[in-house]
């Protein structure tokens, strides 16, 4: 196992950096200090061929805007909050609204456009890169200073592990995911692929996807990923595809919660989290995007991004999103390939 470093220019003066992290098995992840992005993941299939797993750009320059979040880390606040603005300790805060009439993953400058700080670290059994920054007090509204790591380690077992950490000096809200877009295939849209989501239930929303408070069951319905799904049986059915929040059942504890395969390559992924929520995104809004794998159209790709539920702040009956100064927020995802 092994590391490999670049440095990239970037248009405002600063400097990207791609680490790729390559294991004993072909396998390799490729992370950037910009937006603390996945921007490549290489793995084999049952020929031994490999493609690369996931959307983004060829150039670290084209990560300085990046309106899909290919790769990136969401936050202070992955996914929705309704109105852009929630109250704490009777205080209201308001956030940029970058979506509707929502703030969305942080709002317009939010953790994915930040240069991170970095460095690699190569271990006896994993190879990892650390990524820290400090978002300041009313960064997009936001009220603390809030200091966040997030380590990405890849492992001989084709385990990518993202651990989330972050601390505060006052009372904020905080909901941290990757946006990472994969297709199994390589290319090409994800019809032939299938998805397994251990949940029974998912959060209603609103014409805004915004949830309205109810947690709906997702027997009888379209929703229903508890038996292995082919996304090609399910998205003609659907407006704009899935863009849809599932409770887990996972209290809380490191389960696995979702596997996705492609029966052509036998190239499986399964998901673990800690986390609450899972959301199923099948990258409707990428139309017209073009990207290192071409332009790319409706469907051509899926997220699981593992995470707190949408607009959280302004549920209390969903689990709470609130960091307190004093407090530490640990959370961990990994990501498993493999080849059935």
């Amino acid at each position: 196992m092994y590391i490999e470093q670049k440095e990239f220019k970037l248009s405002n003066g600063q400097t990207a950096i791609w680490y790729n992290l390559i294991n004993d098995n072909g396998v390799s992840v490729t992370i950037q200090n910009l937006g603390a992005a996945i921007t490549k993941i290489i793995a084999p299939d049952k020929d031994g061929n490999t493609d690369d797993l996931v959307l983004g750009f060829n150039t670290a320059e084209h990560y300085l805007t990046n309106p899909t979040y290919f790769g990136v880390v969401c936050g202070r606040y992955a996914n929705r909050i309704a109105n852009g603005a929630f109250t704490i300790d009777g205080k209201q805060y308001t956030l940029p609204i970058n979506n509707g009439p929502n703030s969305l993953h942080g709002g317009v400058n939010g953790f994915h456009l930040q240069i991170w700080d970095s460095k690699p670290i190569a271990l006896e059994k994993e190879l990892c890169v650390e990524l820290d920054y400090l978002s300041k007090d009313g960064e997009e509204g936001y009220p603390g200073n809030l200091q966040t790591k997030v380590i990405y380690s890849l492992n001989n077992n084709n385990e990518l592990k993202i651990t989330y950490k972050a601390t505060t000096d006052k009372a904020t809200h905080l909901n941290l995911t990757n946006h990472s877009y994969f297709n199994l295939a390589g290319s090409g849209n994800i019809f032939d692929q299938t998805l397994t989501i251990n949940s029974d239930y998912y959060t209603e929303k609103d014409e805004n996807l915004i949830p309205t408070g109810i947690l709906d069951k997702v027997e009888g319905t379209l929703l229903d990923f508890r038996k292995p799904v082919r996304f090609g049986d399910r998205l003609p059915e659907m407006e704009i595809g899935y863009d849809h929040n599932f409770v887990l059942k996972n209290n809380g504890q490191l389960q696995e919660i979702a596997t996705a395969f492609h029966p052509a390559t036998g190239r499986q992924l399964k998901v673990y989290t800690d986390q609450p929520g899972v959301q199923l995104y099948t990258a409707y809004w990428i139309e017209g995007v073009k990207g290192k794998h071409g332009m790319h159209h409706h469907y051509d790709a899926f997220c699981l991004e593992t995470q707190h539920y949408p607009d959280s702040p302004n549920k209390p009956q969903f689990p709470s999103t609130l960091l307190k100064e004093g407090e530490t927020f640990l959370s961990t995802t990994i990501y498993k390939f493999s080849v059935v």
